[in-house]
């Protein structure tokens, strides 16, 4: 029972709300422009740009808002809207038997103005004595509005009741939102290609260090969002992002002087219409030039900023601007048709202080009746011209008409019928234009590149420079011709703006600290390392054999040094082995003249000789250290060295036990000569030497020395050198040189105080001694030697040894047999010991 009296008492009210009349609540707000029809699509447009408030005392009802100051360009959309109605009225083909009408709000470029469009359109002006509220618009459409953030407040408005807005010139990327804006269209394409359009032309001019001010509206926040998001990714740098917004004087100050004291000359101007109108009246009064500034098609090509004055501000300017198109008739109309039929107040008619009254608020516009120069160089008009289309053959296949026939009249069109219709269109209009619609609600971007000119009898133009079409592939989309551009200041050549120039070959970009990425000093490369492109990050170490060159741009095959026989310290050693070669065959052949004299018989000539022939073969064989190593020669050298020097300490080492032998054979019934003997030196230099050959071989044979090629103590050359092989192998020859050596040192030490009128004993010490202390020094010179010098050094000490030996041993005779021949006679060897005899014996 309770529940069936609850339904029965819904019923009831929604019955009685069903049957409530619609009432109007407050003052109506009255079209700017309309005209009847069959259907009836509405306009709002920025007519006029300033808008004067009432005063809010509350003490009466407020005034109506007052709008001055006509915006040319609104109104000439308004008209374009008007043309294209009345030409699709007259069609045949389009709506044969339907008529258009429009209502054509005026919203002053105010938020609140707007909103009271809004509604007055929804609604309509007034409403007939007894009708219901069906909650039906007495629209089927919306054109409008010219700005983004008003566009964004209006389709959030007639959205929930499902009526289409389409929009000519509100481009923000936000209302893309399908889900936000479900009924919204645009015959403009999204900033989302215009923001990205704007990183592309300034990377295009090879520019990285740039400014951005936009306004503080959706169309410039989203915009502006788009541009930087890209301009990151294509290796730009944004000095500072600013924005303002129309009434907020002082942060437009903040902006200019954020310009004033910027480094960046470019700046991207992601600015409204009326902000850039302010920007340009401060940037003019304060005279601050020489910026290049790139826009948006929101003002690129408004005729009302290109000025005298302005033009030394903004001269130069780069920008996308919507393409530039001709209506056949449109110019004949707007002087004709418009103010004779769309027009309300043209003509006086009654008396005329009634048409005062009733045409006070056209007054301004009356003023434009005779003025028309701004007719071809409007770009929206297009977009209007494609949205009105685009309504019209919506409707078209609404209502079922076919050619040759007329339309079902009878049809009820609702508003979101219309909306499903827009999404499936797909048509051409006079001018060659393709229009659609794609998921978004957008169309296809194209863009045209204006660039701000002054011809030569002082007029000013946009001259198109190039283009932006989004429909193309990606590597064909813009193009930009430099050659036809004016730059700013009037420059020819393209300029550069950059924070830091471009890094050279053989340099590498590192980052200022605490500045952009693209700030930065160019760093030259490190040695060994190269760059061979311009702005490189980093720098390539060059392949192990190669090195840089000096511009560090390149690598090169690094020098290749060895001890060469033309080089200075080369023929040197060459001239002391020679030398040594030399000097030693002369000793030799004073010794061969002289060798029946009781001092040579008496200093074993055979060994004497033999000790002479080996000299030479160590002088020799210093010259195999020099020239490019080989494997012969690395062989060659270290076997050679190693037998020529045993085969002369050998020698030396035999005289000593000579001296030895002789002394002892002189003490009774001593009988040790016959026991080393000429036969036994012989054997007992050939024992000696075939040791270190045995030794040789089997060095060569395990791990012989060979060329290398030694990078590490240079990292800039090659050093050409002899690897050891076996470094056993090495130390054992040395290690056996040193061993005859010091045994030799000591018998010969033991040796030196024997009674003789001249004791060879003492200068084999002299010999050894020399030969030992060069040896010694030479192993931590050999070690420390850098490249060539090592080798040098080594030959040094074969050459200073050999010389000691040559000498020490074989000076003193020389001397005497040269100098002292008095002391060469027999007589003078009486007096000595017996010593002496036995060594002339044997």
């Amino acid at each position: 029972m309770l529940l069936f009296l609850y339904t029965l008492l819904f019923h009831h009210l929604q019955t009685k709300v069903e049957n409530k009349l619609c009432q109007m609540m407050g003052e109506p707000k009255y079209p700017l422009l309309s005209k009847g029809g069959d259907v009836t699509i509405g306009g709002i447009f920025a007519i006029h740009s300033k808008e004067t408030l009432p005063s809010f005392e509350f003490k009466q009802k407020p005034q109506p808002l007052s709008c001055s100051s006509v915006n040319l360009r609104d109104f000439r959309l308004a008209q374009i809207m008007i043309f294209a109605i009345e030409e699709i009225n007259k069609s045949e083909s389009l709506l044969p038997n339907v008529s258009i009408g429009y209502q054509i709000y005026d919203t002053c470029g105010s938020r609140l103005s707007s909103m009271s469009a809004t509604m007055g359109l929804m609604n309509g002006p007034e409403f007939a004595v007894g009708e219901t509220c069906n909650g039906q618009s007495s629209i089927h459409s919306i054109i409008g509005e010219t700005e983004s953030s008003a566009t964004v407040i209006l389709s959030r408005t007639t959205g929930p009741f499902k009526i289409p807005v389409i929009s000519h010139s509100a481009s923000c990327e936000c209302l893309s939102n399908r889900k936000d804006y479900p009924s919204f269209f645009r015959t403009i394409s999204s900033d989302y290609h215009q923001g990205r359009a704007l990183a592309y032309i300034v990377k295009h001019l090879g520019w990285s260090w740039v400014g951005a001010v936009n306004s503080d509206n959706d169309y410039g926040n989203y915009g502006m969002a788009i541009f930087l998001n890209t301009a990151q990714k294509e290796g730009i740098c944004v000095e500072y992002s600013v924005k303002f917004y129309r009434t907020e004087p002082e942060k437009l100050k903040k902006v200019v002087d954020t310009i004033k004291q910027s480094t960046a000359k470019v700046i991207v101007a992601f600015v409204s219409f009326i902000e850039m109108g302010l920007l340009i009246e401060q940037l003019t009064i304060q005279n601050i030039t020489g910026f290049q500034i790139i826009g948006v098609e929101g003002w690129i090509t408004s005729k009302n900023y290109i000025t005298s004055n302005s033009f030394r501000v903004l001269g130069g300017s780069l920008g996308f601007a919507l393409r530039k198109i001709y209506f056949d008739g449109f110019s004949e109309y707007v002087t004709k048709a418009f103010w004779e039929t769309a027009f309300p107040c043209s003509h006086i008619e009654g008396n005329f202080s009634q048409y005062a009254v009733n045409c006070r608020r056209y007054q301004d516009l009356l003023a434009l009746k005779n003025y028309n120069e701004d007719v071809p160089e409007h770009r929206y008009s297009s977009h209007v011209y494609k949205a009105v289309y685009a309504v019209a053959h919506s409707l078209h296949n609404l209502l079922k008409c076919k050619e040759q026939e007329n339309c079902d009249k009878s049809l009820a069109i609702q508003p979101q019928q219309v909306v499903e219709a827009l999404k499936k269109i797909n048509f051409t209009v006079k001018f060659g234009d393709h229009v659609w619609f794609d998921r978004t609600g957008a169309t296809v971007a194209h863009y045209e590149v204006v660039n701000w000119q002054q011809d030569s009898d002082k007029s000013f133009q946009f001259k198109p420079v190039g283009y932006y079409d989004a429909s193309l592939p990606p590597d064909q989309r813009f193009v930009l011709n430099n050659e036809n551009i004016i730059w700013a200041g009037g420059h020819l050549e393209k300029p550069s703006y950059v924070c830091s120039e471009r890094c050279p070959p053989g340099t590498r970009k590192a980052a200022q600290k605490g500045r952009p990425v693209c700030c930065y000093d160019c760093i030259p490369c490190a040695e060994g390392e190269i760059s061979n492109e311009t702005d490189s990050n980093n720098c390539k170490p060059c392949p192990e054999e190669y090195w840089s060159n000096p511009e560090k741009n390149k690598c090169v095959l690094k020098a290749v040094e060895c001890l060469s026989f033309t080089e200075t310290m080369g023929i040197v050693l060459i001239f002391f082995s020679l030398f040594g070669v030399g000097l030693t065959v002369l000793v030799a052949i004073l010794f061969y003249s002289k060798k029946d004299t009781p001092i040579v018989k008496a200093n074993n000539s055979e060994l004497s000789f033999l000790l002479l022939f080996s000299l030479s073969l160590c002088f020799l064989c210093s010259l195999t250290f020099i020239g490019r190593p080989t494997e012969w020669s690395c062989m060659l050298r270290h076997t050679a060295f190693g037998i020529t020097f045993v085969l002369c300490i050998s020698c030396v080492l035999g005289k000593t036990i000579v001296v030895l032998m002789a002394f002892k054979a002189t003490l009774p019934g001593s009988n040790v000569m016959k026991w080393f003997g000429p036969a036994q030196q012989r054997l007992s230099v050939l024992a000696f030497t075939l040791i270190q050959v045995l030794i040789c071989v089997l060095w060569l044979t395990i791990s012989p020395p060979s060329p290398y090629k030694n990078m590490k103590y240079y990292k800039e050359k090659i050093i050409l050198e002899c690897s050891l092989g076996s470094t056993i192998g090495f130390g054992a020859v040395l290690g056996y040189i040193g061993l005859l050596a010091v045994l030799c040192f000591i018998l010969a030490f033991m040796a030196r105080t024997l009674p003789d009128n001249f004791n060879e004993a003492k200068f084999i010490t002299f010999s050894i001694l020399i030969f030992c202390a060069v040896w010694i020094t030479f192993i931590p010179a050999y070690v420390s030697s850098p490249g060539k010098f090592t080798v040098a050094v080594e030959i040094f000490a074969i050459l200073a040894s050999s010389f000691g030996l040559l000498f020490c041993i074989f000076a003193p005779k020389c001397y005497i047999i040269l100098f002292k021949p008095g002391q060469n006679t027999k007589q003078h060897y009486k007096t000595s010991t017996s010593a002496t005899t036995a060594a002339q014996k044997y």
